[in-house]
């Protein structure tokens, strides 16, 4: 029996590694750190997303090929996955109201560790506290897996180190970029706005109009900008193609608010505040320089349509970002091409296998990334298990 060496035991590692002993191989799954799964644990505010409640190709970013990513995708559905966890790992799982999938228990450790004791259950023999700086010793023994992640988070291990070991054989590499990630703002009226949330309509655009991306979901004000599920959606767009983003603060389009701005009666700031948060509805008066307490006939045609244009399409300005200790994943990495896609074997590195977060394909918020994380690994254990049978 020839070996496989997982490298990397974070979510795509400790599931590579399991199914790589499943398929028969001799595993051994080393970890940087003195803890596995250190991004499992701190996921989901500590109760870990696991699974998004549905997916499609148009939830991930990558550069290389849309069709292929989607092909993966359908070598093990997202029901398939659900099964593995609550039969396999008998860990139940439950749906919340915003798309996502959590373990019933609210705790991260469970995932993790229902993952890593399964893995040693099935033979993975685990070293921490080891970190591989060559991985040519190792691909003369057997096949090797590589699943060392990205840069986001580094505290909990991502430090960037896969992506060298795979340039020294011969890889390209997309430029990584923090995803998922808050954004920076200067402008301090918004920043006194920290701690208020709200859903929203977004849209990433060129400078030159044209539509990118487009979404609703909550934003939060934080004291440097801003955060929330729609911002670290709509990040990529601004980190990666430095796309402008724009805001309609409420659930209503700007001929709604021609509408209702000239034929209501009254002061303006009670009618704003019943269709947004008082706060906000205040700043945005300001910025027009629209007193609080004026009377909506006394309101001139220039300042309306420059207020509706403030609650309806509003820019952002976003200046940086939060960055890589921020940012939830790293967009970019190994090129997608450079993968043989049956297989997940380098096609630079014969008996070298990537998985996960090292590779270019990047999910939106909502356990999308776990997804990829158990798909990619168990595409990649598998084949890694039956190169060594066929050898």
């Amino acid at each position: 029996m020839k070996s496989v060496t997982v490298i990397g035991a974070g979510a795509a590692g400790i599931m590579a590694a399991y199914w790589a002993a499943k398929g028969g191989a001799s595993v051994t799954l080393f970890e940087g750190s003195t803890t596995p799964g250190k991004k499992i644990l701190v996921s989901g505010g500590g109760r870990c997303n696991v699974l998004p409640q549905q997916s499609s190709v148009k939830d991930f970013h990558t550069q290389g090929s849309k069709n292929l990513v989607k092909r993966w995708f359908k070598s093990w559905s997202l029901a398939d996955i659900r099964q593995f966890f609550e039969d396999d790992l008998s860990i139940p799982l439950i749906d919340e109201e915003d798309g996502k999938v959590f373990p019933k228990s609210g705790k991260s450790r469970e995932i993790r560790d229902a993952l890593l004791n399964s893995a040693i259950e099935a033979g993975v023999i685990l070293k921490q506290s080891f970190r591989v700086e060559d991985l040519s010793p190792y691909l003369e023994k057997g096949a090797v897996i590589l699943a060392t992640g990205g840069r986001s988070v580094p505290k909990t291990g991502s430090d960037g180190k896969g992506y060298g070991l795979c340039k020294d054989l011969g890889h390209s590499l997309v430029t990584p970029y923090p995803a998922l990630v808050p954004l920076w703002n200067q402008e301090a009226d918004f920043q006194s706005l920290s701690g208020l949330s709200l859903p929203v309509q977004w849209q990433a655009r060129t400078p030159q109009g044209k539509i990118l991306d487009q979404g609703r979901r909550d934003l939060l004000f934080t004291h440097k900008g801003f955060s929330g599920p729609a911002i670290l959606d709509a990040s990529h767009w601004v980190t990666r193609e430095q796309a402008e983003l724009f805001v309609n603060w409420g659930e209503k389009n700007a001929a709604e608010w021609e509408k209702l701005l000239l034929h209501e009666s009254g002061t303006i700031t009670p009618l704003l505040q019943e269709h947004l948060p008082r706060r906000l509805a205040k700043t945005l008066l300001r910025r027009v320089a629209i007193p609080p307490d004026l009377n909506l006939a006394q309101l001139d045609k220039v300042r309306r349509k420059e207020l509706i244009r403030k609650i309806t399409e509003c820019p952002l300005n976003i200046t940086a970002d939060a960055g890589w200790n921020a940012a939830e994943v790293t967009g970019g990495g190994i090129p997608l091409s450079e993968v043989n896609p049956a297989s997940f074997e380098s096609r630079c590195q014969p008996n070298l296998f990537l998985c996960g977060e090292i590779l270019d394909c990047t999910g939106r918020l909502g356990g999308y990334n776990f997804l990829w994380a158990w798909v990619s690994a168990r595409l990649a254990g598998t084949a890694s298990a039956q190169e060594q049978k066929e050898d």
